[in-house]
């Protein structure tokens, strides 16, 4: 009886009996707020312009539209733009799930693997989902025919435009024709967002969510430590963590892949993933992590968007994110769907900077917390570091080989912090240190 009343939410947004199968087979309880708010809208044919974040359930609030309109087998009908190869892959994978009673042929088209296959997919496909590079390399072939299209979906529209997509993006739009229903889905709602919006498309009702983050159980905190013990600081907390799954976020590359190989000389099981691997390693590693045979993640920002990985407790930014809004995004992988969840960043000297920048946003409630009293205990993981950095090629910024910094960097004791400008005190809580003092 229970699951016929959750059942009946679904029906009162109007959804055909295909898709409505769908979802009880595959277990849904209840609409999201997105799905209750868009639903309807998109079945109206309405252009939309919603605020909403990676698993909100926004795939299926626009993707019921093109299943219940998309017919089999006259083209492509629906094209989907992500901005990365892990979220079109899981779009066009929930897309299939959710379409299963309709026989639509969905395919995913993006780079790091052989164009040859999806030209040969490309010719029976009714709905495309792909990454701007990929879908202009495909329409500069004339592989793909945009003609029949008639509805344009913008997923995770910030975040192309964060990657320099914009101008692949306007070009494929610019393809396709005018007669279409356009859904533009974003995190945030910038001013490029709404010049997109103004430009291409037609009256958009704007949608929002509240975050999909209960920040009621997202507990924000932060380190202040010397730079040379900020990794020994990790392993320290890392080996101290006794549930969940665990995502440390890096601002590079090099930093991701060095950060990875030191966890697992000290017997911490991690693995690392940004886009310089080939996709189908990208692919092993992701099935690693989410089967739980490595519980630890650790991600550039680029590789980590669009992947809707459920059981995240905790965020480490190892790297200060360099805006607030980086920061909010890393956060969000965690506390979602009445879950707990911690957000740990690792603050040293070549930090301070980006970090200001995070907590310009008086939103965000952040605690200091003590550093270890023994510092000395991590001392020596950090020696095991230190020569992976000096032998491997690889030295921080602002870091000398000797394992003494600038002034402020010989230990916990001496530690000083060097934010320039105008001063603001901030209390840490008590958990902290009393006060810690900004200045900038």
């Amino acid at each position: 009886m229970l699951k016929k009343r959750k059942m009946e939410k679904f029906k009162a947004l109007k959804l055909s009996e295909g898709i409505l199968k769908a979802i009880e087979e595959l277990g849904f309880k209840e609409p999201s707020e997105i799905q209750e708010k868009a639903i309807p809208l998109v079945l109206e044919g309405k252009d939309i312009l919603g605020s909403s974040a990676t698993g909100s359930g926004k795939t299926l609030a626009f993707g019921a539209g093109i299943i219940e309109k998309v017919a089999r087998g006259r083209g492509v009908q629906a094209l989907i733009m992500t901005p990365t190869r892990e979220l079109a892959q899981q779009v066009a994978s929930a897309l299939r799930r959710f379409s299963r009673h309709y026989g639509l042929n969905i395919k995913e088209v993006y780079g790091g693997v052989s164009i040859e296959p999806q030209i040969r997919e490309l010719e029976t496909a009714d709905v495309v989902v792909g990454t701007p590079g990929r879908l202009l390399d495909h329409l500069e072939r004339r592989t793909l025919d945009l003609r029949k299209v008639r509805f344009l979906v913008l997923d995770e529209a910030d975040r192309m435009l964060e990657m320099g997509f914009i101008e692949d993006v306007e070009s494929i739009i610019n393809r396709c024709p005018k007669e279409r229903q356009t859904l533009l889905f974003s995190a945030t709602i910038s001013p490029d967002i709404e010049r997109i919006a103004k430009r291409y498309m037609i009256n958009p009702v704007n949608v929002e969510v509240e975050s999909y983050v209960d920040a009621s159980k997202l507990n924000q905190r932060f380190y202040d430590v010397p730079n040379h013990l900020k990794f020994s600081l990790l392993v320290h907390l890392l080996r101290n963590e006794k549930a969940g799954l665990i995502m440390v976020f890096c601002n590079t590359r090099q930093n991701t892949d060095l950060i990875a190989r030191n966890l697992q000389r000290h017997e911490i099981d991690a693995l690392a993933i940004h886009g310089g691997l080939t996709q189908n390693r990208r692919n092993d590693i992701m099935k690693s992590f989410n089967s739980g045979k490595a519980l630890i993640l650790v991600c550039t920002d680029v590789a980590a968007r669009g992947l809707d990985i459920k059981g995240i407790s905790h965020v480490y930014n190892y790297d200060s994110p360099k805006t607030s809004t980086e920061y909010i995004h890393r956060i969000g992988r965690t506390a979602r769907a009445g879950k707990e969840g911690i957000a740990i960043t690792l603050v040293s000297a070549r930090d301070y900077e980006n970090f200001r920048r995070v907590l310009e946003d008086d939103s965000l409630k952040l605690q200091q917390e003590q550093l270890p009293e023994n510092m000395q205990i991590l001392e020596a993981n950090f020696r095991d570091f230190r020569r992976e950095k000096r032998f491997g090629g690889f030295r921080g910024r602002g870091e000398r080989s000797s394992g003494r910094g600038r002034s402020g960097d010989r230990g916990h004791g001496s530690h000083r912090r060097s934010f320039s400008g105008r001063q603001r005190s901030y209390s840490s809580g008590s958990r902290g240190r009393g006060s810690f003092r900004r200045r900038y």
